[in-house]
């Protein structure tokens, strides 16, 4: 017998149905609204970074640690954030996390020393890891797979990677029009609302009865932060550094045993099953890879605009806006085309401009202007990163229990949190050894001005060259290991007993979680 569509139920079944739709939308809109915050947070900072040198009086050491101690807290403190969602309820992380976010945010604008401001930005990173994961987790339980989740996932991608490119925006015109501290007090406003509304506005969701587990806690969490804190030490102190390997042995051995214990406990921070489906695996991969190019390109492409086009901060950030925009509107048109040409398919055809956008901003030179040289490419990246990372996400998030969706959620935001990371220091040793490869070996004739442009340029084309070769492993691996099944039609599951009576108890679920 025929399943009906939505559109063929009687108006009075449509009509119940409303209420439900539109609580899942306020919902979306409230954890999308505290997701963007935290995105933009990574990036906002990077035009105010000399700004803040100046007033705070900081080392070039200190000025990256801005970056850093919330790369490190908030990438090593995702798994236990996205647990803790299933174990305590993910309206309570999403609210206490958000919260800590906020009145660190708040000391990061007041902060009168530099040991202030660090503080504030690792705390940042903690409450950033505790409220991630429970925004996509609330996606996923809140919208049945189908078109509802692929639509639902395309608002989150637009966020997700939109407001990245967006922080650069922000970033350069809050600095040049107000203060670098306003790159923190916008947070405020922000998030004392969404803190506000949240429990008024969210349902409460089931508690898995569990305890955390606090030996994959604990090195899960340190494992994560020595990986991180060696890629991220290497870039300045070089890999053969004593500190460096160290850092790496630590990671090892630390992640090792995490992987033990998860092996062996009863109720596992990251059920491993997680991993052994190819297609998830892959799409973690692949994620972690394209992530680590995104983030090296802001990195290097920001400088170029200002060091070597000399635009200012605001124009810095303005330059960005066609990429951002481009991301946005592909982010909402990828989830229409999916039912009908497939998620694969998709992800394919957005990953080529992305390998193309970064193999062109690899040919800069110091001749290069912002049209057609920078402009051009930037526009592929963004057409090709709005297409693929709905499917990518999918993906990663296809077949996945409601009980374990923060576990899963929490790996989504850890390989795009630790992708960021690891591919930025490795992309800055890249750029480094070009550099000093370029200084080897002069221009005849130049002075030492056109010298000095010539190595910089050279060090950051290489590095675009290198974000390259991550997006095409990305698509390689796209192309050989991910199976992705095309979504049912009109919000069904595609799932057995998703039907008819069993249906509507699963909307009626989905309405109270």
């Amino acid at each position: 017998m025929s399943i009906p569509t939505i559109s063929q139920l009687p108006s009075s079944v449509r009509q119940a149905d409303k209420p439900v739709r539109d609580r899942r939308n306020i919902t979306l809109a409230v954890v999308l609204c505290a997701q963007l915050m935290i995105v933009l947070d990574m990036t906002v900072v990077n035009v105010a970074l000399p700004s803040m040198a100046t007033g705070l009086h900081l080392s070039a050491t200190g000025l990256s640690w801005v970056l850093n101690a919330y790369t490190l807290t908030f990438g090593g403190l995702l798994l236990l954030g996205g647990r803790a969602g299933d174990v305590l309820g993910r309206r309570n992380t999403f609210i206490a996390g958000l919260a800590l976010f906020t009145l660190a945010s708040l000391a990061g604008g007041l902060a009168t020393s530099s040991a202030v401001l660090l503080t504030a930005r690792a705390i940042q990173g903690v409450g950033g890891a505790v409220a991630s994961p429970a925004v996509l987790a609330t996606i996923v339980a809140s919208f049945p797979e189908g078109r509802e989740r692929v639509r639902a996932l395309g608002a989150f991608t637009a966020v997700a990677m939109g407001g990245a490119s967006l922080g650069l925006v922000l970033g350069g015109m809050l600095t040049q029009w107000a203060s670098w501290r306003w790159v923190f007090f916008v947070n405020v406003p922000v998030g004392a609302a969404v803190v506000a509304v949240a429990p008024r506005l969210l349902a409460r969701s089931p508690r898995v009865t569990a305890r955390l587990d606090i030996a994959g806690a604990l090195t899960s969490t340190t494992g994560m932060s020595a990986l991180v804190y060696g890629f991220i030490h290497a870039a300045s102190a070089g890999w053969g550094n004593v500190t460096t390997i160290g850092s790496f042995a630590a990671a090892v051995m630390l992640l090792g045993l995490f992987v033990a214990i998860e092996s062996r406990a009863q109720e596992p921070i990251t059920p491993l099953w997680l991993l052994r489906d190819r297609s998830r695996a892959a799409s973690y991969l692949a994620r972690l890879l394209l992530v680590g190019g995104m983030f090296g390109m802001f990195f290097f492409l920001t400088q170029f605009v200002q060091d070597v086009l000399h635009f200012s901060p605001l124009r810095a950030g303005l330059a960005f806006v066609p990429m951002t925009a481009a991301l946005l509107l592909m982010s909402r048109t990828a989830p229409r085309l999916v039912p009908r040409f497939g998620a694969k398919p998709l992800l394919v055809a957005g990953l080529v401009p992305v390998v193309a956008g970064m193999a062109w901003l690899g040919q800069v030179s110091t001749s290069t202007g912002y049209l057609p040289g920078i402009l051009v490419p930037m526009l592929l990246l963004g057409i090709g990163m709005g297409f693929a990372f709905v499917p990518l996400t999918m993906a990663s998030l296809a077949g996945v229990p409601p009980q374990d969706s923060g576990a899963a959620a929490s790996m989504v935001n850890v390989m795009q949190q630790v992708g960021g990371s690891l591919g930025l220091a490795i992309l800055v040793t890249v750029f480094g050894s070009a550099r000093q490869s370029a200084a080897a070996h002069p221009l005849a004739g130049a002075t030492a001005a056109e010298q000095a442009q010539h190595v910089l340029v050279h060090g950051m084309s290489t590095a675009f060259s290198a974000a390259a070769i991550f997006d095409a492993l990305a698509l390689i691996i796209v192309i050989a290991a991910i199976r992705l099944r095309q979504p049912s039609p009109a919000g069904h599951t595609g799932q057995a007993g998703h039907t008819g009576q069993a249906g509507q108890a699963s909307q009626q679920a989905a309405a109270t979680d």
